[in-house]
């Protein structure tokens, strides 16, 4: 999902409401001790549309911010971010990254991370989020963590044990699982959590769009080269659609079930249209029921392919009402409709307004349990999908299967695409 325009002066109106009284109060978590007036160093690391986003709203969060180091795969998306970056009138003064402060390659991350940061932005493909997560807090590291924040089951293990991890050393871990962060959606939940619909029994999402970028392969690309410009349609580092789009839907179902984890999920799934070499390895379509113990289903449909009806919302059912999610109403005897009033804020500058404030007040804000599961059910789904089986939660979590090639190196000239799965035949492992 590509970032919103911000309305600036919401913005910054949000964050002073966020951090007013805070006062002169001093902060000490695993490597960060800062004063409310000091300046916390950020470093980036993913330099795409996502990430560059990300320290935009970084630096508008915060006024006493600098953006210091930067890392990416590649260094012609580094130095595209920070063009775009200095060049906003607005906070292109606090970008302030040296030449030797840019990173590129796999291992960019670790050098972003031992740069002297304080807060680390993590925006790579999501297949790198949990090597990336663990780095940062073992280093002591505050961390906004883009969505999703892992492709596999031992991934989702790596994250929720690292982010433990980071609640005992104090540092904030912000998810980019941004509706969360969203006011309208927040008193729509809190209304549902109250029992404005009685019992949740049905649960009905859709995230149903056309087709997204694709990047023509270059004859001096590698195998590897072409796999990373390409990342969304290799399941290695986006973990497929249903886990790096349609997680966002998924997480608000859970979000409305208070964060309950499905027990099985079955499906189906396939690729249609979109399906040439192009376009790696990856579904064009995925349906899911997912169960859970409390009795109540989601029902899930996720396409992405062009030419055909389009929708993005939730619809929840419960015993006495109904809500339309994203046009924030509840019909029944408790029924409500959300009023603007001018105070809300675009919700991907929120998350970040609430992540600084977090860490300036001394009490980190921790998203690591609730993303993590967001994820895993994500991938719950995609392993239900492709192998046409009913998954159980368990088995999704203790999977053993990694997703990711052992060799990791740019030069890497045979990396073959994953067979397509086909449900059925393909196993779960």
């Amino acid at each position: 999902m590509a970032p919103r325009r911000i309305n600036r002066s919401e913005a910054r109106r949000d964050f002073l409401k966020t951090s007013a009284g805070l006062g002169a109060f001093s902060i000490l978590s695993s490597g960060v001790h800062a004063s409310s007036a000091s300046v916390l160093k950020i470093g980036l690391v993913g330099c795409g549309g996502r990430g560059t986003g990300a320290a935009s709203q970084a630096l508008r969060a915060d006024k006493e911010t600098e953006l210091v180091a930067v890392g990416d795969m590649f260094d012609d998306r580094l130095q595209g971010s920070l063009a775009q970056l200095k060049g906003d009138g607005e906070i292109g003064a606090r970008v302030k990254v040296s030449p030797d402060a840019c990173f590129t390659g796999f291992d960019a991350y670790k050098k972003v991370i031992e740069s002297g940061v304080d807060v680390v932005l993590l925006a790579s493909p999501p297949g790198f989020r949990p090597m990336h997560i663990e780095a940062a807090v073992a280093a002591g590291k505050h961390i906004f963590a883009e969505k999703p924040v892992a492709v596999d089951g031992p991934g989702c293990r790596r994250v929720l044990e690292a982010c433990r991890q980071a609640k005992e050393k104090n540092l904030a871990v912000v998810s980019g699982l941004c509706w969360r962060y969203d006011r309208p959606k927040r008193e729509t939940m809190k209304r549902i959590h109250d029992g404005a619909l009685g019992e949740l029994h049905t649960l009905h999402t859709n995230y149903n769009v056309g087709s997204l970028w694709m990047r023509k392969r270059q004859p001096t690309w590698t195998d590897m080269e072409y796999q990373l410009r390409n990342w969304y349609y290799y399941a290695w580092l986006s973990g497929d659609h249903n886990v790096e789009q349609h997680i966002h839907s998924l997480d608000k179902c859970r979000w409305a079930l208070k964060d309950e984890n499905p027990i099985a999920a079955y499906g189906l799934g396939g690729r249609q249209v979109r399906n040439s070499s192009d376009f790696g390895h990856i579904f064009d379509h995925h349906a899911v029921v997912y169960e859970f113990k409390s009795g109540a289903k989601v029902f899930s449909y996720t396409r992405q392919q062009d030419g055909c009806y389009n929708d993005v919302n939730d619809y929840f059912q419960g015993s006495k009402g109904f809500c339309n999610v994203m046009k924030h109403t509840i019909t029944g005897p408790d029924a409500w409709t959300y009023r603007r009033d001018g105070a809300e804020i675009d919700m991907y500058q929120s998350e970040h307004n609430e992540l600084f404030a977090s860490i300036r007040a001394g009490k980190p804000i921790n998203d690591g349990e609730w993303m993590t599961h967001s994820s895993l059910m994500a991938i719950l789904g995609r392993m239900a999908t492709y192998t046409g089986k009913r998954i159980t939660w368990e088995q999704a979590l203790n999977s053993k299967e990694v997703l990711a090639p052992v060799t990791l190196a740019l030069d890497n000239q045979k990396l073959p695409t994953p067979p397509v799965a086909l449900p059925g035949k393909t196993p779960f492992a």
